[in-house]
This record gives C-alpha cells, structure tokens and sequence, in this order.
C-alpha cells in the first residue's frame, strides 16, 4: 500500500499547461476524538515517517516505479528525471524537485505525481505517475482540397505523432490568420477542435478556416500634406496600394511589414526634396464593413526645406578632396537631398554602384568606413562632416569553394578573379559570382561568397563561395508526323564534360562529367532524310588561359520522295557534310568582357540525280568555305535563364574568298558563250520529229537555232561552273540591354541588323545564308543553311520572300517578371513590342518601313530540356503581298536564347 503521497503535479485538459511543482502537505490527522485513538495508534509508525519527510530525511534511492498512461519505456523516463538507484536522496528535498523540472521541461506531458510506495529501513521505493500529452494522430481541414491540403499541413507542420498542446494550438491558429492577411482576407477566423481518436489515447486534430472575402484597401488617404500631392505620395507607397483595376502587377491588400517598408520610402520622398524633418504623425486603418474595404489614413508633418551648406572631408589620405568631391557630386547651395546622399555614400541597391565606399573597397581598403555628420543647421542650411576611417590595406589569402559535388574545382577557380595574396576588390568578388553564374552548372541564385577569418590587425581575408549544383545536361527526344513520313529526333547535350575520362570507367556517372566542356550529339530521321551532327567545345584550351576551341561535324542526306505515291527513291538524294573549327579568345582590352572569335566551316554539295530548287543543276557538286570572325562584349548578370542588368552586343562578319576577283571568268559573257549553251546530243529528234545533227545549238522550245542569242542555256553545265565554289559575305550586328525598372520586373531592349552581299554582280547572290523573317524563329532542318529570325505575330518565314531576304532589321522592347527561378525550373512572363523587316537588297530597303507586333507569353527553363515557352502575339500589319493584318498567331517556343 501507498504510505504517502509525498508531491503531485497536475494539468486538466490542454488549456493550462502548468509549469511549475508544488509541493503537497505531507499529510497525516490526529483526531482528538477517542473514537479514533486506536486508529492512531496502529498508525502510528506512518506517523512517526511523516513527521521525518517533513524535517527532511536522507534515503537510499531503492526503485522508481512509472505508471499511469504513458507510451515511453519506463526506463526511458526514469533516464529523465535524472535520479539512479544507490543514490542518496533527501525526501523532501531538491533532488525530487528537480526531477520534476526536468519532466515539465520535455513538454511531453500534462500530469505528474511523485508517491512514496514503500521505505525499508534507509531505503525508499517511489512511484512516478504519469499522464502523456495526446499526440497528433490526424489533422483534418475540412473545405480544402487535396492539392491545397498537402501545402497547408507541410506549412503547419502539423505531422503526425506531433504532442498536442496548448501552445500548438495557438501558434497554427495565429500562423494560419497571419497567412491569409496576406493574401487579403484581412477578417480570417480558424477554430481549431481536439477529439480524442479511435483509440482514446491520442487525438484528431480539425481545423476550420473561414478566410472570407478579399479586404482590399479602398483608399489611402493624407492629411497635412500641402507640398506634395497625394497622387505622388500613393506612388512612393511601393508594396501599399489601393484599389485600381488597371494596375496589374501590385495587388490593394495591406500587409502589416510591407506597410512598415513604404512609410520609410514616404519619408525619403520628402527626403529627396529637402524636406529632412518630415515625418509620419500617425496612421490608422478602418474597416468599412459595407463594401468590405479598408480605409487607410496617414496623417504628415511636412517641416521646411534645407539645402547643403559645406561638405568636409575627413581622415582622407588615399583620395584628396577633389576626387571624392567628384565621387560625392553634391554641391553647397544644392536642395537637401537624404536620399541621394546615402547613395553616394554607399548605395545597398547596387553592388557595383560609383560611390565613396565602392571607391575604397575595390582599391583594397576593406575595413575602411565612411560616416556623415551633420555638425550644424542655420537658417536652412546644413553643414556636414564625412568622416573616413580608411583602416589598413586587406589581401585576399584563401580562397575557398563548396558545394561543387560534380565540377572540378579548376573549372571554378579559372573562372575567379579574386586570387590568393591579391589586394581586396569588391569589384572583383562581384564579378567572380557573375562568371559562376555565367558557367551554367550551378544555380546562380545561390551563389554567395562568404567572408571568413576577417583579421584587420594581418590584413587579410578568407574569401569562401558556397555554390548549388544544378542539372546542365538536356536531352531531346521526340518524333512526329510530316514530311511525308514519321520523324524521329534524339538529342544529347552534355555541357559539363569530361573527354580526358572517357576511358575512366569510374567516371561515369552515368558520364564523365565536371571538366567545363560541351558536347552534344543529334541525331534526326524518317524515311526521306537523315541528319546526324556532333559538337565539342573546350572553354579553356590548354588549360591556363582564356582561349576556346570548338569543332563540329555533320551529314545529311535528303531521298527524294514523291508526295503523291509516297515512295522513296534513294536513287535520287542530296548529301551534305559540314566540318568546322573555331578558337575564341577573352580579350583584356578595352576590357576583359570582351571575346573574339573566329572559326573556319567548310561545307560540300554532292546532288545525284536530285533538284533541290538551291542550285539550276540537279547531278554535280558544290562547295562553300568560309570565314567567320565575331566581336562580342556580354556583361549580363548573373543568371543567364533570366538576367536582370548589363548588355550583350555583337558584330559579325561570316565571308567566303573572293574567288571571282582571281579566277579570270567573265561571268557576263558566260552565258553568253557558245560552251555553255544547250546543244543536240546524238540521235536528237525535235519536238517535230526532225532529226538534229549532234552538237547543235537548241533554244528553249528544243529546237534548233543557229543564233547565239537564241540558244538556251545550259543550266546543267553553267551551274556547276558558278556554284562550283560559293561566294558571298555577310555582315550582322546585333545588340541587347537588360534594366530592372522596378524590383523583379526587367525591361529587355533589342535591335539587329543583317546584310548579305556579293563581291560580283554579274555573279550575283548565292541562294545560301540568307535571312528568313517572322515566326517564332525556330532554325528547322533546311538545306540552303538560311537564318531565322524571330519576330511574333506573324507565320513563320512569311515577311521575307521566297528566296530569302538580303537584308533585315528588327526592334524589340520586352517586359519579363520572374515567377520562380529554383534551379529545378525557371519560370518567367513576358510581354512584348516587336517591329522588323526584310528586303532583297539595298534599293528597297526603308528602314522606317516595319511590320509590328505585340503580346505575351511565358517561359519555362528545366535543366534536362532546355528552354520551353509559348507566347501569344498580334500582328498589326499584312504580310508582304497581302492586305489583311496578321491578327494572333501562337508560337511555341523551344530551345532558343533566353
């Protein structure tokens, strides 16, 4: 039996969990009444051990003994509590008490007592009984559906086995109110119910959430505003809006942090126009329940304008006042400007900003720091004080990379301009994470270079950037109907490759991967023509400096098919095979986002039997070797799915040798000479049955002639003498900008230019190389080596003529907002203008003359495919020949530049 309850802790229910102990009387009655004398005297050894525990007597700690509803091995929770047997106890004392703590402390449950069970001389046995917290067996959110559902308990944490209490309760209650005002739903209620389950032991958990209708912000109202207007005050409200149904990008509902935010953007608008004691008097919200809106209320005080008087420097010894004057460009007599001063000091919104601490962070001064002081107001004029601390030189010493589990780490550390022993440059550590993004293996959001062991007294700095591997393979496959046949497509692009371990067999995984190079294979088919191409580039050839090397290789072979019988004559086919090499090299002048490039292709004609339309002889061959040297300056950053600032721009230049300025034909009497007209083979009979004598001059018609004039030419034999060696150049420039205008949203400017022309005129153009206008600009198998150029709105290839255009221009103006840019997909929306035309040559080329467009689409990049996206465009102009506009035309985009 129990002699003695010796401490008890309890908790009804859920609604107060209590944290703290009491100690209960250590309880025993003398009855004065006789009636009880006897029962006190057989009681009284109990009595005679009450009186101990309630002097405090040393025991023995004998046993611990668990009971009551608790699922933790009693061993476990004897473990807890801190107490062993053989160990010395004072009962009442600390070590019980502190027990207890320890038990409360776990939260896991809601009921404890401490009893003695039995005393044995200096021994003692006690008993701890024990009531768990319920645990989650199920939460339910009735009104939500299974999608929905899955993202709202992951957001709650409400997993299963999880203790319920009373603190669960609240904190999912106050998350989920939280969640919805953010969204707007400003009048959210949750009531949130415990049953016990099925097997009375733990609960079920039910959550019910009315989230109400939308509150948006029907107005934004300003009292004491007589300087600035409020239309002007309500746009300095970035994130704070209220109701208008044209605005499309910032919603009307009010988040309690973003509110906080624009009141400081408030004051720097006042700030901006020298009005530096302006402030916010008060604001406040009220609820109109009859249209379910809120009426927000800003009450200002303007104060009066300033002006800088004079600017200080101090503790400058690196820079005289002059250059940071110039740095600063703020001049006595100028209207105060807070804002514009915090910039010029150190402007946060853009790392690679001209300003005074910039200036001395990229020449080394890193623990340097520059502080503004206002050391006197009169009247309306402030003086200040810029007070430099320029701290000692700082040197890069190690620099370190993580988080690149597949690229070696030679391909990172070529590609990092900050270097061990090298004066610190902030510059150089912001371009180093724009070159990692630039790389394309990891995400460049993630990239962040981390500064360690900062030691001001030995000058130095560890420099460590934490990177995230991302997928840069893709694979292509696909097949579809047309052409007269099935076609199937297989593509591999493996963009971190590895060639020197292809013959390591513990290299694949499943590929030799982690060395920066690129190659692909594609292979394409159906039953009338075949295409295979290969492409490997190395970016750092040699390894120690910035030169790339490039080489491709393809064949094609085009059946001729007939259309009506839909049979194949492999008979009759057309070959191509191209093979290219080229070298790119990073130039350091005029400065080092500079690359010139230059390659060499070759490409060979072999027709058998076969017209192809290209070239007026349907049996012979032709060839086309040719130059090209491209300038290039591409300063984007960082992510190149989705770049928000710098430029990219090009010029290029693609030539063929001038064969007709050395190979002394006169292509203007060649078809006028006698050679190269049609003449009667033997046995010819005319379409009259006369017989013609063998070598006789015959016009168009098939019948003999014996004018020069008249005689048809040899299309055959002439072809093959002009188109032998193809002859051309072509001239392209092509340039675009990236901006962000405001947060996440960038606006992209475009504009390029082509020109193709020839070196003889009475050679005249090739039918090759020539620019195909309008469409969605995807480069589909062609024979003729033509250029498509994307512009929306439009049928593909339909603003050129049908031999091609010569020349061409196009504009384009791009809003893109990124939805997500996880290195699982990057996902963007866009909208659009677009202007552009193409002509047959410089007589009818008008650079005013334009066929427009204009709409929206979305992009999605995933590793593994490449670039996905489909827009939606209106064309506003007819297409050349026609009269109508082109209206909406749907594009789907695949695999083209970002």
């Amino acid at each position: 039996m129990k002699q003695l309850l010796v401490i008890k802790k309890e908790n009804v229910g859920l609604e107060k969990q209590v944290n703290n102990y009491k100690k209960t009387a250590l309880f025993y009655t003398i009855l004065k009444n006789t009636f009880f004398v006897l029962v006190c005297f057989l009681f009284s050894n109990s009595y005679a051990q009450i009186s101990d525990f309630e002097n405090g007597k040393s025991y023995i700690l004998a046993d611990v003994e668990v009971t009551g509803k608790v699922n933790f091995n009693p061993q476990t929770i004897v473990t807890f509590t801190g107490l062993e047997k053989g160990q010395n106890i004072i009962v009442p004392g600390e070590e019980i008490s502190g027990a207890i703590k320890k038990l409360w402390k776990l939260g896991y449950f809601n009921d404890i007592n401490v009893y003695v069970s039995k005393i044995s001389n200096d021994s003692i046995y006690l008993e701890l009984n024990i009531n768990e917290l319920p645990k989650l067996s199920d939460v339910k959110f009735p009104g939500y559906k299974k999608g929905k559902l899955e993202t709202i308990i992951k957001e709650t944490d409400l997993k299963k086995g999880k203790i319920v209490n009373e603190n669960l309760v609240t904190t999912t209650k106050n998350f989920l109110e939280n969640k919805y005002k953010k969204e707007g739903y400003y009048n959210t209620k949750v009531a949130i119910n415990t049953v016990p389950d099925s097997t009375n032991t733990n609960v079920d958990m039910v959550v019910r959430v009315d989230k109400g209708t939308k509150v948006k912000i029907k107005e934004i109202n300003f009292e004491g505003n007589e300087l600035i207007s409020d239309k002007k005050l309500r746009k300095a409200l970035k994130n704070t809006k209220q109701i208008n149904r044209f605005r499309i990008f910032k919603k009307s509902k009010f988040i309690e942090a973003d509110f906080e935010e624009d009141k400081k953007r408030l004051i720097d608008k006042y700030k901006e126009r020298g009005f530096r004691d302006a402030r916010i008097i008060s604001d406040s919200l009220s609820y109109n329940k009859e249209n379910n809106t809120l009426s927000l209320n800003i009450k200002l005080e303007e104060g009066k304008k300033y002006y800088f008087g004079d600017v200080r420097f101090l503790g400058n010894s690196v820079y005289n006042n002059q250059q940071l004057s110039q740095i600063l460009g703020i001049n006595k007599g100028d209207v105060y400007n807070g804002v514009l001063l915090q910039k010029r000091i150190a402007d946060n919104s853009a790392p690679d900003s001209e300003d005074l601490t910039n200036l001395y962070q990229n020449s080394g001064y890193l623990f340097s720091s520059i502080n503004t002081v206002e050391v006197s107001t009169e009247n309306d004029t402030i003086d200040f004080e810029i007070r430099i601390s320029e701290g000692p030189l700082a040197y890069f010493n190690k620099i370190t990379v993580v988080g690149n589990d597949r690229t070696n780490d030679h391909v990172i550390f070529r590609e990092l301009k900050t270097k061990p022993g090298q004066k610190y440059n902030k510059d150089a550590l912001v371009r180093s994470v724009r070159e990692l993004g630039q790389l394309g293996f990891f995400d460049p959001e993630a990239i962040e270079p981390k500064f360690k062991n900062v030691d001001a007294a030995a000058g130095t700095v560890d420099i460590e950037y934490n990177l995230a591997e991302k997928g840069s393979s893709q694979i292509e496959l696909q097949g579809g109907y047309g052409g007269g046949g099935f076609i199937g497509t297989l593509g591999l692009s493996f963009n971190n490759f590895s060639a020197r371990n292809i013959f390591n067999k513990k290299a694949y995984k499943p590929l030799p991967m982690g060395d920066g190079q690129q190659m692909a294979l594609r292979l394409q088919g159906s039953t009338n023509f075949q295409t295979y191409s290969l492409n490997f580039s190395e970016p750092w050839l040699g390894g120690k400096k910035p030169v790339s090397f490039s080489t491709s290789i393809s064949h094609s072979k085009q059946f001729q098919f007939n259309f009506n019988t839909r049979e194949v004559d492999k008979s009759q086919n057309f070959t191509i095979t191209t093979l290219s090499l080229g070298l790119a090299k990073r130039l350091t002048v005029p400065d080092d986002f500079f690359v010139l490039s230059q390659s060499v292709a070759y490409q060979y004609y072999d027709l058998n039997n076969y017209s192809v339309g290209l070239f007026p002889f349907s049996n012979g061959s032709s060839r086309n070797l040719s130059y090209t040297v491209d300038l290039t300056r591409n300063s984007k950053g960082n992510n190149p799915i989705f770049p928000t600032y710098g430029s990219q721009f090009s010029i290029t230049a693609k030539v063929t040798p001038p064969y007709s300025l050395f190979n002394g034909v006169d292509y203007r009497a060649l078809r006028d000479s006698e050679e190269y007209k049609v003449k009667a083979p033997a046995n010819y009979n005319d379409p009259n049955g006369a017989d013609i004598a063998e070598g006789t001059l015959l016009d168009s018609n098939g019948f003999a002639t014996t004018n020069l004039d008249d005689a048809a030419l040899d299309n055959q034999k002439y072809g093959q003498k002009v188109y032998n060696w193809l002859e051309y150049y072509k001239l392209k420039f092509k340039a675009d900008n990236y901006t962000t205008i405001y947060e996440k949203l960038v606006v992209k400017t475009l504009g390029e230019f082509g020109f193709m022309g020839a070196y003889n005129s009475d050679r005249g153009l090739v039918p090759f190389e020539r620019f195909y206008l309008g469409g969605d600009g995807l480069a589909n198998f062609q024979l003729d080596g033509r250029e498509t150029i994307q512009l929306r709105g439009y049928p593909n290839n339909s603003l050129s003529s049908n031999d091609g255009g010569t020349i061409y221009n196009k504009f384009s103006l791009e809003l893109r907002y990124p939805i997500t840019l996880k290195p699982t997909a990057s996902i963007y929306a866009l909208s659009f203008l677009e202007a552009g035309a193409a002509f047959n040559d410089f007589k009818t080329y008008n650079p005013f003359k334009l066929q427009r467009s204009a709409g929206f689409g979305l992009r999605v990049f995933m590793p593994a495919f490449g670039l996905l996206g489909i827009d939606f465009a209106h064309g506003f102009d007819p297409i050349p020949g026609g009269t109508q506009k082109s209206g909406w035309q749907t594009h789907f985009i695949i695999g083209q530049q970002f």
